[in-house]
């Protein structure tokens, strides 16, 4: 009994002692990490409104602000580990060898991170535009180090792994879209009226865009009918009501007009053997 107190009062001594000798660097290192966090909040926050004022993409902005903040934190972790008597080399040289393990392992995670940063920094497109890449198009709802975000017309959402994006054709339609439509006329049709006719319902439709001009021409000479290609500006969010919106209205302006869209037609002649 009297060796078991003994053996407990020796440890408890021993405690005694490395909270006396350790206590004060265990604060010290904890403030030092408290210390850090704030820094790296204000020093993010001053990036963040600089890079604000510069005009920076919101994509390339986050991405500074955290690595700044991380960065920080890295340096205040470090010195309280010093604090703390760490020998930071052998850790070091055992952080190298896991990271080389780690990435191996993790090739197409960092081929990811590789494209987003190129995407954050050369910007070929960004957040609210219309892309097309990858066999998939949409709008662009949000850009990450490792996937691009797409909202599709049918209110999906197309996830883009960033590896898939480098190095492939991509079609940018910025904020605005061309509609494409066609609509035929009888080749007996007063060409000038029709096509005053379609100017007109351009003009009434306030989706349609003043600039870039809007695309009318007479495009072809088919069989049963001439074709004139009608292709106005919108903006990406109507592109899909503006399709609906002037066939309809195109369809009953020619209708009050008089103006005739002819059906195909193919003539059939019969002979007789004589």
């Amino acid at each position: 009994m009297k060796e078991q107190l003994a053996a407990l009062d020796q440890a408890q001594g021993k405690l005694i002692d490395l909270g006396i000798e350790f206590g004060p660097r265990l604060l010290a290192a904890l403030l030092i990490m408290v210390a850090g966090y704030y820094a790296g909040r204000w020093a993010g926050n001053m990036l963040d409104k600089l890079l604000t004022r510069l005009g920076l993409d919101i994509t390339a902005r986050q991405l500074l602000v955290r690595i700044t903040k991380g960065l920080i934190m890295a340096l205040f972790l470090v010195m309280a580990l010093q604090n703390l008597g760490v020998d930071l080399l052998p850790l070091i040289a055992g952080l190298g060898v896991a990271g080389a393990g780690v990435a191996l392992a993790m090739q197409g995670v960092l081929s990811n991170l590789a494209a987003g940063l190129t995407i954050v920094f050369t910007r070929p497109f960004r957040v609210n535009e219309y892309i097309s890449i990858a066999g998939e198009e949409g709008q662009v709802e949000s850009i990450t180090l490792f996937n691009t975000t797409l909202s599709h017309l049918d209110l999906s959402k197309v996830v883009i792994p960033n590896r898939k994006i480098a190095g492939e054709i991509l079609h940018n339609y910025g904020d605005i879209r061309q509609v494409s439509l066609v609509v035929g006329v009888a080749y007996n049709t007063d060409l000038n009226l029709a096509l005053a006719a379609v100017d007109e319902v351009l003009r009434e439709n306030t989706r349609v865009l003043k600039d870039p001009a809007p695309f009318v021409q007479i495009t072809t000479l088919a069989d049963s009918s001439v074709n004139i290609s009608v292709r106005p500006w919108v903006k990406v969010p109507d592109y899909p009501d503006a399709i609906g919106e002037l066939n309809k209205s195109l369809l009953e302006t020619f209708r009050h007009r008089g103006i005739s869209i002819p059906f195909p037609q193919r003539e059939v002649r019969l002979l007789e053997k004589s």
